[in-house]
């Protein structure tokens, strides 16, 4: 499998170039803008002190997400959903599994009771927009407790975050099993999948299709190693992004 080489020249187990801009956004409590390959999108974390009214009084804290794609972030312009006056069940999903992910990996005693909005913008599109938006809103996510922490909004001592997690797209391509799907390899896909992995190398949400023949066992325990490994060289890369330039981890 790791002998194939695919177009863009990666062996099938391996990742597009992943980059990630920790503070990219000078307005925001946290930031990342990350690239895989040539997808690229902007996460911001926003702090504020207080939670939803049903969450009032409980003691806890609340994270959630939201999602977007900007008009020309693909081939061909597309009309912005708030013009349209409507949100579309693609975004309401990819937004719901965001704040899935995030919340996974919090402790929302620890939080308080403050809440954390992340902003997924799709800048750029080439498959594995998901992924790279849950990748990239950890490392955002990480920033605006920390900011929150520096304002004693979050106790000293709390440890909110419990793990790290990240997502990565893997398919079956003519037959083969690969990781990080670029768009012209997801829209030949026979399986797609998302998966979404904690650093300590626990499921938080398996999203598989079969877009054209079944798949069996072999291949789906094909596309889960090819998935934990990919999201264990994320975590890496956002170890770094968030290790201070004096060495010191978060």
């Amino acid at each position: 499998m790791t002998d194939s080489v695919r177009a863009d020249g990666r062996s099938a187990d391996q990742l597009r170039p992943v980059t990630i801009e920790r503070g990219w956004s000078s307005q925001a409590e946290g930031s990342a803008l990350i690239s895989f390959g040539g997808t690229k999108v902007l996460c911001t974390a926003s702090f504020t002190n207080g939670v939803p009214r049903w969450l009032t009084g409980k003691g806890k804290g609340w994270v959630t997400a939201e999602y977007a794609m900007l008009p020309r972030a693909t081939n061909s312009r597309n009309d912005r959903e708030s013009v349209k006056g409507k949100i579309g069940g693609r975004t309401h999903e990819i937004s719901r599994l965001i704040g899935r992910a995030l919340r996974a990996v919090v402790d929302t005693k620890a939080l308080g009771e403050n809440t954390i909005v992340i902003d997924c913008d799709v800048l750029q599109a080439d498959g594995g927009t998901r992924t790279a938006a849950i990748t990239g809103a950890y490392v955002a996510l990480a920033d605006a407790i920390e900011w929150g922490r520096e304002k004693k909004f979050i106790g000293q001592r709390s440890q909110v975050l419990l793990d790290s997690v990240a997502a990565v797209s893997v398919g079956i391509v003519d037959g083969e099993p690969l990781l990080d799907l670029a768009y012209v390899e997801d829209v030949r896909a026979e399986t797609d999948m998302n998966v979404v992995v904690t650093g300590r190398g626990l499921f938080v949400e398996v999203q598989g299709t079969a877009e054209g023949a079944p798949f069996d066992k072999r291949e789906l325990d094909a596309l889960l190693e090819l998935g934990v490994a990919g999201c264990a060289s994320l975590r890496e890369q956002q170890l770094v992004a968030l290790t201070p330039a004096d060495g010191a981890q978060q």
